[in-house]
């Protein structure tokens, strides 16, 4: 027979040298059960292989070097490759990219269909380049079409439907900046380069020295730089205010086993 034990067990002294561990709590959306996304990767890479593939095929029709310059083609590059990998995370069920890789991403593909439908394919626009020998024709039409229109929506089905919300911060817009001012650079570097009176020697109009002038273009350059940076709080706005599409999807399908990562996106 075992002694009854003592309903009243003093506590022990604390013993001397020994911090006192601190709570640490750790915050309900952390904490979140691994679950795979196999329609969110198979969209994102079905957006990635059709921003390859208009890609690939400028790449043949015209000169890679000229290709390769546009800011519509580095830009749709990006993108694929941050689809691609975005694809595979999502059907792997591991953390999302960084919310400043996407966002940028998003920001740079909205630009190029922006500028390109409200300046260069407005009849209207001083810098349009509509009707003569500048418009494109055929499979050239086809991928300009794609990646100045297509692409563009698509991207932005996948942020408001497929990702989290609320990833996005206001000081990452000014960031968002630096590859359009790097672009710019590019620009007058290339024209620099290549023999005054060769063609396409500034691809882009509104960025045209020998028409326009470095004065001018650069406050051309100032008024779309404003522009994109309220392009992009506009953004880190919306992705703050905007309900999130895959919470109700994530509870349900749930599975045993937790983990800590970030929300799903």
């Amino acid at each position: 027979m075992t002694a009854p034990i003592p309903r009243d067990i003093p506590d022990l002294p604390a013993i001397p040298g020994m911090p006192a561990l601190l709570p640490s709590p750790v915050p309900a959306t952390a904490v979140v059960a691994p679950v795979r996304r196999p329609l969110a990767a198979a969209y994102r890479l079905l957006v990635a292989l059709a921003t390859a593939a208009a890609v690939t095929i400028d790449l043949v029709l015209g000169s890679p070097t000229r290709v390769l310059s546009y800011f519509t083609i580095q830009s749709s590059i990006l993108l694929a490759l941050v689809l691609t990998v975005s694809a595979k995370r999502a059907w792997s069920a591991r953390r999302p990219l960084p919310a400043a890789l996407t966002g940028a991403t998003l920001l740079y593909v909205l630009i190029s269909g922006s500028v390109y439908h409200l300046l260069l394919a407005d009849a209207a626009s001083p810098f349009s380049l509509t009707g003569g020998a500048t418009a494109p024709t055929g499979w050239q039409a086809l991928t300009n079409h794609v990646l100045h229109t297509a692409v563009p929506i698509a991207a932005v089905v996948d942020w408001l439907f497929l990702t989290a919300p609320g990833r996005f911060h206001l000081r990452q817009a000014a960031t968002w900046l630096f590859f359009p001012l790097a672009y710019l650079a590019f620009s007058f570097t290339r024209g620099e380069l290549i023999l005054p009176g060769t063609p396409a020697r500034y691809l882009y109009p509104f960025l045209d020295v020998d028409l326009h002038g470095y004065k001018t273009i650069l406050g051309n350059a100032l008024l779309l730089g404003l522009s994109f940076y309220a392009l992009a709080v506009l953004l880190v706005a919306l992705d703050h205010a905007r309900p999130n599409p895959i919470r109700h999807r994530a509870h349900h399908r749930a599975k045993t086993g937790f983990r800590l990562q970030p929300p799903v996106g």
